[in-house]
């Protein structure tokens, strides 16, 4: 380890005091690393990262970067360990002492200067919208929360319109954010850098206090998550889906058109699923659409796969073979499928990536679960690039 940052007894010190009770309540049975869904296919070990984060171990920069804090083993732990937290503590260690993967330094470094992680320019955050629906104003009932993934990525800016093209469709009172909001920092945190995800969620809480914001919804889990347990805010934060179904119970919105028969199978999100609970409504939605035969994977709902893309895992290396985004689609395919709905934009990036990897982008299609109800109502969104942005995500 590199001398030039910290005296590793220092940093290991440190990385015992961030971890607190968490660390002293594993007693190392080795449950999270059964359930972990890396450990099949990478080195990644979490209870080793725990055991040599108690014993101040040189070496645990080997296992901290590859946790994409799925949940599985906070679920499973029988004595009930925070285990994301001690990842969290433990990168927030590293970080603070400049000692981040090469990887996740442009990332962060956009996070800084444009509060973004895409490297878009924060003026055209609003760019996909193209003026056609409305900005948020404290008169309006709801908040159309962007992220960062909708209003940058080209494939996810086709979410967005369907997003708000739904929401029209509803006759609800909403709006979007102005350009001077970032992002919520949700990766950013999981990362590690703390400091920074401070200022990002500050300088949105100056904005969601001056438009007296009490209702939010949003198309990305790692949003709802962030916004409901970290900002320290009592906000109604909705997942769309689950507005959707809100709104088929109300008469509001109704599928009309019949798909025929496509066979459609479901992912959950991590951080929909274990960590908000939200199981239902994405298959309701999925059920309520005519003509589509809908097929469970074999792990769904709690036992779903993870793809790879939380706690910062959209923006990091991964070799071949490493890819937990792969063997999803492999089981996707496996049900014959030719659509792998899903309903977080992370999940859309990490899968579309694999398609095209594995090159079985003619067998199966991604789509959100947003996307395919909007095709339901019979209205079609506008594909084109948003203005003159050219952004892509370097996953591996």
């Amino acid at each position: 380890m590199s001398q030039t940052v910290t005296p590793y007894l220092e940093m290991s010190k440190a990385i015992i005091d961030a971890g607190g009770d968490a660390l002293k309540k594993c007693y190392q049975c080795g449950t999270c690393t059964g359930t972990c869904p890396w450990t099949p296919i990478t080195h990644f070990n979490i209870r080793k990262l725990v055991r040599y984060g108690q014993l101040g171990l040189d070496g645990i920069e080997d296992f901290m970067w590859g946790c994409s804090t799925c949940k599985f083993c906070v679920d499973r732990c029988p004595r009930g360990v925070e285990l994301i937290d001690v990842v969290t503590a433990v990168r927030n260690v590293y970080s603070s002492g400049g000692m981040l993967p090469q990887s996740l330094r442009a990332f962060v470094g956009s996070l800084s200067a444009r509060g973004n992680p895409w490297s878009g320019d924060p003026e055209k955050r609003n760019d996909w919208a193209r003026e056609k629906y409305p900005l948020y104003t404290e008169d309006k009932e709801y908040l159309f929360w962007t992220c960062c993934t909708v209003c940058y990525d080209p494939r996810n800016i086709r979410l967005a319109r369907a997003t708000a093209e739904v929401l029209n469709q509803s006759d609800l009172s909403w709006g979007l954010p102005s350009f001077e909001v970032n992002c919520c920092g949700e990766s950013l945190r999981k990362v590690g850098d703390l400091g920074l995800f401070e200022r990002l969620k500050n300088k949105n809480l100056d904005y969601l206090n001056s438009q007296s914001v009490v209702k939010i919804i949003t198309v990305s889990p790692h949003c709802l998550v962030t916004f409901k347990k970290e900002y320290g805010k009592d906000y109604e934060v909705l997942h769309f889906s689950e507005l959707i179904v809100r709104l088929m119970k109300e008469g509001k919105l109704a599928p009309k058109k019949d798909f025929g028969g496509l066979k459609v199978t479901y992912h959950d999100p991590c951080y929909l699923g274990r960590h908000s609970g939200v199981y239902d409504a994405p298959r309701d939605i999925l059920k309520s659409i005519p003509g589509i035969d809908f097929v469970e994977m074999g792990r769904s709902r709690e036992q779903s796969m993870c793809c790879g893309g939380g706690g910062g895992g959209l923006w990091m290396e991964k070799l071949k073979g490493e890819r937990l985004s792969d063997l999803r689609i492999e089981e996707a395919l496996a049900t014959g499928a030719t659509v792998l709905a899903t309903a977080c934009p992370y999940c859309i990036t990490m899968f579309e990536d694999s398609v095209r990897t594995l090159n079985v982008d003619e067998k199966i299609k991604i789509k959100d679960v947003t996307e395919l109800f909007l095709e339901s109502l019979d209205i079609k969104i506008d594909d084109s690039p948003a203005s003159d942005m050219d952004f892509t995500c370097k996953t591996g």
